[in-house]
This record gives structure tokens, C-alpha cells and sequence, in this order.
């Protein structure tokens, strides 16, 4: 049991007992992919592949030990004190634990030095949200040790401003707010940052890591310098008023959610082809998102809509709402149209991961896509069930289409195991 394994770990390198462990689970990336820093609602997955920390107080400094790098035989101990208290830079894993203490700082919390311990099932750099559950599994066992009582919220929120303020990481909250809260949720991205739980779907998700790593710091901040690009060319259009007032300078003051693409094609086209297909993606995106949790909440879904968002044709529409897993089938066919849209539209996609997408869907997925930033990570597909998914991934692995994968289970959010 992880639990046990990371008490043990940590016993046997302190030479205490920890207070306490927590942990947080990897998400899975579902829907509204890229639009968290945009402010528009993203879809995420809380799986069963989580990362753990044991701790307990200590005197005098801060000390932090990561199980995994010691695997990997590099360095995996940082010691650090208030004062003076500083990043290291060049990706030194003990930034994060530093940038989550200065984050409670600013907040004028006063935290107690600690020795923590780290065990994470969650891959890094995979797409499965790695640093996001480190820092909320961590935030939670610095609240509990401290008497803070944080809420989930807060402990998601306070993430985020490590990862992104601190760190200066440009992200959005997609993964500190999927690992606090777990199952499948919709977090609105715009204050006050409300998170929805949703009905669970049938059949289980497939998660296949690429083996090819990517950094989320090299790919938002050129998206989002090319969203710009086109938002700045529509600004000096002759936009009607009551469009232009939901446009802005910088991607993130604009009010995508009440923009429809039909009353922006005509100056959309006008672009050039780059920031073209990032607002195309922005929108339509957005819109099969709006659709997928029609069906995921059992809401009415009007056919003209399936027809226009999802680019099908009436056959198509009446063969799907025929069969007697629609509801999956529909939420596959939002996956794999994303999917497209992420590798057409924001060119955040390889060959690789768009062959792999494709063979997923012609094996019998209901759907599949990329998970996180892109460029690499992992593809995830929702199968008709766990047989179906070991199934699939033989055979992924049988054709070298990746080096390995999970059969994974919806799982909760962050929680203290004992104390």
C-alpha cells in the first residue's frame, strides 16, 4: 500500500515517524484543453495514480527528500531556512517546495519547518498533471501540520500561486484545482473559481504515455504571444461595438464565452493563418465542451448542434444516438474532434501522438486525445470497459506505438490519511 510505503521511507531516512501523509491524484486532461488560461471552464479527471507525502515538523530548517530522484540516482535532498529563503533554479525539484513556503508567506501564514518525504505515482512530464498533485498533496500537509484547516479551495488556490507566481510557470489552474478536488469536474477558470462535480460515465480510461517529454513553459507562452498577435489585428478592424467590448489586448481579458464564431467569421478570416487557428481552436473548443456536458449531465443536446459542432452528417447523428452507449459514444466523438482541433488548430500534436489517437479510435475507443500541453506526454482514451482498455494497450504496446500505459479509475482529491 503507498501509504505504508512512503511511512516507511520516510521513517527509515529521518528516523522518525511522520505526522501524517497526505496525497493528491494525476488528472487526466478531458476537455478544454489550453483554455484554463484563457479563463473559460475546463473538464478534468482525477485518477488513481497519485503522489504522497509524509511529514512531520522539524527544528530549525526545512528539509525534503524525493523517493523518485532517488531511484534515479540523482539528487533528491534539499535543505533549506526562512531566511534568506530563495529559488535555486535550472529545475531543481526543491523549487516547488520553496515557491509553496514563500506562497503561505505572502499570505502571511507563518509555516513551521518540516521534514517531508515524496512518492509519486504520477509520471513526470507525461501529461498527468505531476507538479499540480505534488504541490497540492504537499500544501495540504503543510495546512495539517500547521493548524491551517485549509479547504480544498484554498489548498488548490494557493498551489496555483506557488506554481504560477512564485515560479513564474505559466499555467492555468486546471491542475492544482483537478488534484484538490479529484472525480470529474468542471472548474471554472474566472473568479470566484467554482468547481462542479460531475455523474461519473461508464466505461474506463486508457492512458498511454508517449515517452516523449515536453516543458509547459515553452508552449503557453508562445500561444499565448500568437493569440495576441490576432487579437491585437482585430482590435483595429471595424468591429461592431457589441462584439469589440467582449474582445481585449492580452488573451486573457477577452470574453471568449460569449463570443459565437458565427458573428466573428467574417473578420476571423481576415487573419493571418496562425493567430487564425488559435482563436478557430479558442472557440470551437469551447463550444464542444458545452455540448459534452449537456450529455454528461443528461441535459437535452438540440441535433442541428451535434451536426454543426461536431462536423457530422445525419447518418452520422443517427447512428450514434441509436446505439446503446450514446452518451460514451458522444463524449468519444467530442474527445477525438478535439484532439483534432488541438493538433490542427494550436499545433500542439505530433505525427506520433496523431497516429497513436488515430489507431486508438479504429481499435474501438469511443475517443482519444492528448492530455496536458502537448508536444508529448500521454493520449488517453475512454474504452467500454476494463478488459476493452488492457486490451487496447496490448496492442498498442505490441506495435511500439508506446513505451507503456495505464488502465486507470476515477479517484478523489487531495486527502490526509492520518495524524
Amino acid at each position: 500500500m503507498a501509504v505504508d510505503i512512503v511511512t516507511r521511507e520516510f521513517r527509515e531516512f529521518f528516523n522518525e515517524e511522520p505526522t501524517l501523509v497526505t496525497s493528491a491524484p494525476g488528472r487526466l486532461d478531458f476537455l478544454n484543453t489550453h483554455q484554463d488560461y484563457k479563463g473559460l471552464p475546463v473538464v478534468a479527471v482525477g485518477i488513481n495514480l497519485r503522489t504522497y507525502i509524509a511529514i512531520s515538523k522539524s527544528q530549525g530548517e526545512f528539509m525534503v527528500a524525493s523517493g523518485n530522484l532517488r531511484d534515479d540516482n540523482v539528487n533528491y535532498f534539499d535543505k533549506f531556512s526562512l531566511s534568506g529563503l530563495r529559488l535555486i533554479g535550472g529545475k531543481w525539484f526543491g523549487d516547488y517546495i520553496r515557491a509553496l513556503v514563500m506562497a503561505f508567506m505572502k499570505h502571511d501564514y507563518v509555516v513551521n519547518p518540516f521534514r517531508a518525504w515524496i512518492r509519486s505515482y504520477v509520471p513526470i512530464a507525461s501529461g498527468l498533471g505531476s507538479s499540480g498533485t505534488l504541490l497540492v498533496a504537499l500544501a495540504s500537509a503543510i495546512s495539517a501540520v500547521n493548524g491551517f484547516n485549509l479547504d480544498r479551495k484554498a489548498v488548490a488556490e494557493i498551489a496555483y500561486e506557488a506554481e504560477h507566481d512564485v515560479m513564474g510557470i505559466p499555467c492555468g489552474r486546471l491542475d492544482q484545482y483537478a488534484a484538490a478536488f479529484g472525480d470529474i469536474v468542471v472548474i471554472e477558470t474566472k473568479p470566484p473559481y467554482n468547481v462542479e462535480v460531475l455523474p461519473r460515465l461508464s466505461g474506463a480510461f486508457l492512458v498511454v504515455d508517449t515517452g516523449i517529454r515536453h516543458s509547459t513553459a515553452d508552449i503557453h507562452p508562445r500561444r499565448q504571444q500568437e493569440i495576441d498577435e490576432g487579437l491585437s489585428k482585430l482590435l483595429n478592424m471595424d468591429i461592431p461595438g457589441n462584439l469589440r467590448k467582449k474582445l481585449g489586448i492580452h488573451y486573457w481579458e477577452v470574453h471568449w464565452d460569449e463570443i459565437k464564431e458565427d458573428d466573428m467569421s467574417r473578420f476571423i478570416r481576415e487573419l493571418d493563418d496562425t493567430p487564425r487557428r488559435r482563436i478557430l481552436y479558442t472557440l470551437r473548443a469551447n463550444e464542444s465542451t458545452k455540448l459534452a456536458l449537456k450529455v454528461i449531465k443528461g441535459e437535452a443536446v438540440d441535433i442541428k448542434d451535434l451536426i454543426k459542432t461536431l462536423n457530422l452528417s445525419n447518418t452520422e447523428v443517427d447512428s450514434l444516438v441509436s446505439s446503446y452507449d450514446w452518451r460514451e459514444t458522444l463524449i468519444g466523438k467530442v474527445m477525438t474532434y478535439q484532439h483534432k482541433l488541438l493538433s490542427e488548430y494550436y499545433d500542439v500534436s505530433l505525427p506520433e501522438i496523431d497516429k497513436l489517437v488515430n489507431f486508438l479510435v479504429s481499435e474501438g475507443a469511443y475517443g482519444a486525445k492528448l492530455s496536458g500541453a502537448g508536444l508529448g506526454g500521454s493520449v488517453i482514451a475512454l474504452v467500454r470497459d476494463e478488459d476493452k482498455a488492457k486490451e487496447l494497450l496490448g496492442k498498442v504496446l505490441d506495435r511500439g506505438l508506446a513505451h507503456r500505459g495505464w488502465v486507470v479509475s476515477i479517484d478523489s482529491g487531495v486527502t490526509i490519511h492520518g495524524q
